[in-house]
């Protein structure tokens, strides 16, 4: 994070602050049991919201074009989709459990956005066609869906135990009930399955641009570990959709089973890069970086 240029080390700093910021005002509102500060949760993730959009805004002046290949620009892109998901969401579901939980996943989302953060760099020209803007916007939305449909999981579970134990003072006022709950994770899964289906077909798309440009082979796309992690993500959610239509799951299981897949997606995002070596990737070299040249 630190060889970030100052202007968004700054932005992305005054981002992470004001979620750490909203999540202890969270905290706090379950602790005291009101609604005191919860008024103040809207702006503060707005601040935020807009503090990361200045970070994609200062890449794509750097690298005239729209910055959404690289993992640091998608991680930014997912937690400002989901910022703005909870801004939308936050109107019909004022309970305070939604705001803490949505807060803490947001928080923690922007923690692995510094752990992989680097310097913008300029992009093969595979990744400047309406494919790579299409299958970027696609899989960022597709992972926010996912986030989002675990922090409803979460909730689902936390709410459970409660009604188990029989303490319904801790659910009254603070949560959503528990059909409400169950209903906007299955929304979430099936938004997030949709969107991973469109971003595969649009992916495959870019891939036969770049395989044009640059001579890959497609084959080895198909065994790389991020695209094999997708796959497996996008046909566990869609087993599931399918088993929730034809017979009757349990929410615990599909609770279970959203906590798992958002674990794999996360994977495929970022722990591929770092630990897998992905080819997944359509940078060329840190924008403004140049061959320093010898003159003869």
């Amino acid at each position: 994070m630190a060889s970030l240029p100052i202007q968004e080390l700054i932005m992305f700093c005054i981002a992470a602050f004001l979620y750490l910021v909203a999540g202890i005002i969270g905290v706090v509102e379950l602790r005291a049991g009101g609604g005191r500060y919860k008024r103040f949760l809207p702006p503060i993730v707005s601040l935020a919201v807009v503090s990361e959009a200045l970070i994609l805004v200062f890449r794509a002046i750097a690298i005239n074009g729209f910055p959404l290949t690289g993992l640091f620009e998608s991680m930014i892109i997912l937690t400002i989709v989901f910022g703005l998901m909870y801004l939308f969401f936050n109107i019909g579901i004022g309970q305070v459990w939604f705001s803490s939980v949505m807060m803490w996943v947001i928080f923690g989302m922007v923690i692995i956005a510094g752990m992989v953060a680097e310097p913008v760099a300029e992009l093969h020209e595979a990744a400047t066609t309406p494919w790579a803007i299409a299958h970027g916007i696609a899989m960022a939305l597709a992972a926010a869906m996912l986030a989002f449909s675990t922090g409803m999981a979460v909730l689902f579970l936390l709410s459970r135990r409660q009604l188990k134990n029989k303490q319904l003072g801790k659910l009254l006022g603070k949560m959503p009930s528990i059909a409400k709950i169950e209903e906007l994770n299955l929304s979430g899964l099936w938004y997030c399955w949709v969107l991973i289906t469109f971003g595969l077909v649009s992916g495959f798309g870019m891939l036969s641009v770049k395989a044009a440009v640059t001579d890959a082979s497609l084959a080895g796309w198909f065994i790389d570990s991020k695209v094999i992690l997708i796959g497996a993500v996008w046909l566990l959610l869609g087993v599931l959709l399918l088993w929730r239509s034809l017979a009757s799951l349990k929410g615990r299981t599909t609770a279970y089973i959203t906590i798992a897949a958002f674990i794999l997606i996360l994977f495929a995002i970022v722990g591929t890069t770092i630990f897998c070596q992905t080819k997944h990737d359509f940078n060329i070299e840190p924008a403004g970086e140049t061959e320093e040249v010898i003159k003869v």
